[in-house]
């Protein structure tokens, strides 16, 4: 079993506080590690270092950041195999899909690092004879990033990337439910040479800990990727202090299928976008919306899908399609959703129940739900589990207002073979993203930003690394 310390001004420390928090595997029940449950102290300890390492951080030349982004890269690169078992073994997830992540990790430091030489500013036209107007783009100092449970590694680097690409420091905290990767790469950049106090990570309680990252004067940008009742917090506790917050909440995504779609192509899309990582993905497809006319024919493909997908133990060798969920927290919520969608008068087609065939583990059967009405809970609320409800519509402006009929606006898709189709449903679905005829999934260089209670600013692409830079106009009078 291993133990983790807090990682703060470029050492391994302990944290002032003893308690510690236990990392299990979510297929065997078993301890993998430990971690520190910080205190107040440890983050305000670590913002601080942030704080005055800001200071000449700010002062290198951006390529000498980015340099320090590719050797990020690099150290990922050369141990991909170590992290990818390490993320898979403390999240129940794919070994593929693992991989995939720690890879695509890699490729957002160079991303990012890329962004070195192309982060410009303007001149602008003065009203004024002898003038000239030059807006710059800054820095803003410290920044805390929040990490979720579900894809921790990769989220990591959405945060600690452009913040450090465009000249702040970084404080992180990991999740308290899979953190070991996260803190693993932390003991890997040690030999880097990365300037102490640069990057930091600190684990602990939201409550605690990150309480005390986001309420600190001297945080200049909070970016967190977890629930709407989180960003809602983060909010209330970065308000004093007017601090600016990138928020990717909750999400309820919906699927619209049209008569004229390819229905194989929409089957595997859905099903793909509905298991990845059994479910708990904030962009999966969370409800789906069938035109009347192939409901019947969708159902019965959508259930031969569904009920061909194999679930077992990540490693167990045999190439499952789904694992077990992330934790005891997470699967007693679908349950709890499943069951009372049950009482309301949804039927279930497949699943509906835990796996029964482990002994340990949070093992969740692929669920599809049929009868369900659109101001049920399991239609409005996020699932985030590998639970699939299906309704009928007639029209397509009929599916576009059920599909906004919602809180979240993160991601939205829609399967068509009619061009005019798609191109109207893009521009009235109330989401940051939609997907055409393909599954849900965003690329590095997009933007990845949520509408409604689904979220403020974004990530990815030359928009997110902007979310760490501020303005400053110079107005230069010359004779």
């Amino acid at each position: 079993m291993k133990e983790f310390k807090q990682y703060i001004n470029g050492q391994f420390v302990n944290s002032t506080s003893s308690n510690v928090t236990e990392v299990l595997n979510p297929c065997t029940e078993e301890v993998l590690s430990v971690i520190p449950d910080g205190s107040v102290e440890d983050a305000n300890l670590a913002i601080d270092v942030a704080y005055h390492a800001q200071k000449e951080w700010r002062s290198f030349a951006a390529i000498e950041r980015a340099n320090y982004l590719n050797k990020m890269a690099t150290i990922i690169r050369e141990n991909r195999v170590f992290l990818a078992e390490t993320l898979a073994a403390e999240q129940a997830k794919l070994f593929g899909l693992a991989q995939v992540e720690i890879d695509v990790t890699a490729d957002y430091f160079d991303y990012n690092a890329g962004w070195a030489r192309r982060i410009e500013g303007e001149i602008i036209q003065s009203d004024r004879r002898k003038e000239h107007m030059f807006l710059h783009k800054a820095p803003i100092g410290v920044a805390v990033g929040i990490l979720p449970w579900n894809f921790p590694f990769f989220v990591m680097a959405r945060k600690v990337a452009p913040s450090l690409v465009t000249g702040n420091t970084c404080v992180i905290k990991p999740s308290c439910v899979a953190p070991n990767t996260v803190m693993e790469f932390a003991k890997l950049i040690e030999g880097i040479g990365l300037p102490a106090g640069v990057l930091n990570f600190v684990c602990g309680g939201g409550a605690s800990v990150g309480n005390a990252l986001t309420k600190n004067s001297k945080t200049g940008i909070v970016s967190l990727t977890g629930s709407v009742f989180a960003g809602q917090k983060i909010m209330e506790a970065t308000a004093p202090n007017i601090t600016k917050v990138s928020l990717e909440l909750g999400g309820k995504a919906p699927a619209i299928v049209c008569a004229d779609a390819d229905l194989d192509l929409a089957v595997n899309a859905i099903v793909s976008s509905k298991v990845i990582f059994s479910g708990q993905v904030c962009n999966c497809a969370e409800r789906v919306y069938v035109e009347d006319s192939v409901y019947d024919q969708f159902l019965e493909k959508v259930t031969k899908k569904l009920n061909s997908i194999k679930v077992e133990d990540a490693f167990s060798g045999n190439n499952p399609d789904m694992s077990a969920m992330v934790s005891k927290a997470q699967i007693d919520k679908v349950e709890e959703m499943v069951n009372f969608a049950k009482t309301e008068g949804a039927e279930v087609v497949l699943g509906g129940n835990r796996s029964s065939q482990f002994d340990k583990g949070y093992f969740y059967q692929p669920t599809l739900l049929t009868n369900v009405k659109q101001n049920m809970q399991i239609i409005q609320e996020e699932v985030f589990g590998p639970v699939l409800p299906l309704m009928k519509f007639s029209t397509l402006d009929e599916a576009i207002a059920l599909a906004n009929d919602c809180e979240y606006g993160l991601t939205s898709s829609i399967f068509s073979e009619n061009f005019n189709k798609v191109m109207h449903a893009s521009q009235e679905l109330e989401f940051g993203e939609t997907y055409i005829n393909r599954e849900h999934f965003e690329a590095i260089q997009g933007f990845h930003a949520g509408w409604k209670k689904s979220g403020l600013g974004g990530a990815d692409g030359k928009h997110g690394m902007e979310e760490y830079l501020q303005t400053k106009v110079v107005y230069a009078q010359y004779r």
